[in-house]
């Protein structure tokens, strides 16, 4: 049974992953800022804290759960997101921000928290896009979301390498596109090959074992962006 921190829990992905790993016995620490739907799941194994990641002072409520009852995690899981979907020249420095508070500053904090509560063998795994890879294909409106997909990858590549003493791991999922709200919302005609479900039972496995193969990695997980 392991501890597991997922953020963006109340829709898509991590909502999913969330009910995955319930319903597989582990012990899940699930945070967004809709609390409603996973209430409504209504499991035993999930303990739900109403968080805006970027919030610092949020951020302290997941510090005294893990304190208090926990004492240690075993997964960390970044998943949180936020897309803004606009032309370059219409991007305001207040849209980079939000969405850099989410996918870039939300994620440093956080993980810089947990960093006392990891021990040996511990497995962070953020979710980035492939819009974050160098010389993948790039789509227009996505400025803001893309560069702040890649930095996340620098980011962990860092980290892997500053930690890798304590033996905890580092890696980004890279994804393609996956049928969720926040797709819809930013590309209402487009339908992915994917479903959340689909795609959270991938990063279930890997969360559970890719720390006994990769560090700092970045893998790719797509079968549609070259």
């Amino acid at each position: 049974m392991k501890n597991v921190v997922i953020t963006g829990t109340s829709r898509g992905i991590g909502f999913e992953l969330a009910k995955q790993f319930a319903e597989n016995g582990h012990k899940v620490l699930a945070l967004s800022r809709n609390t409603k739907p996973l209430q409504n799941f209504n499991h035993e194994n999930i303990t739900i804290i109403s968080v805006d990641l970027s919030v610092n002072s949020d951020l302290q409520k997941v510090t005294n759960f893990i304190k208090n009852d926990w004492k240690h995690i075993d997964i960390l899981i970044n998943n949180a997101g936020k897309l803004i979907n606009k032309p370059f020249t219409e991007l305001s420095s207040d849209d980079f921000l939000e969405v850099y508070k989410v996918n870039v500053f939300a994620v440093a904090e956080l993980t810089k928290l947990m960093i006392p509560f990891m021990k040996k063998g511990t497995h962070v795994v953020t979710i980035s896009s492939m819009g974050g890879i160098q010389g993948s294909m790039k789509f227009p409106g996505l400025a803001a979301y893309s560069s702040a997909k890649g930095a996340i990858i620098t980011l962990s590549e860092l980290l892997a390498e500053e930690y890798k003493e304590r033996q905890i791991a580092f890696n980004v999922l890279a994804i393609g596109a996956v049928q969720t709200e926040m797709l819809a919302e930013a590309f209402p005609d487009y339908k992915a090959p994917l479903s959340a479900s689909e795609m959270a039972n991938y990063i279930f496995d890997f969360s559970l074992t890719g720390n006994k193969f990769y560090n700092g990695k970045v893998l790719q997980v797509s079968s549609t962006t070259p």
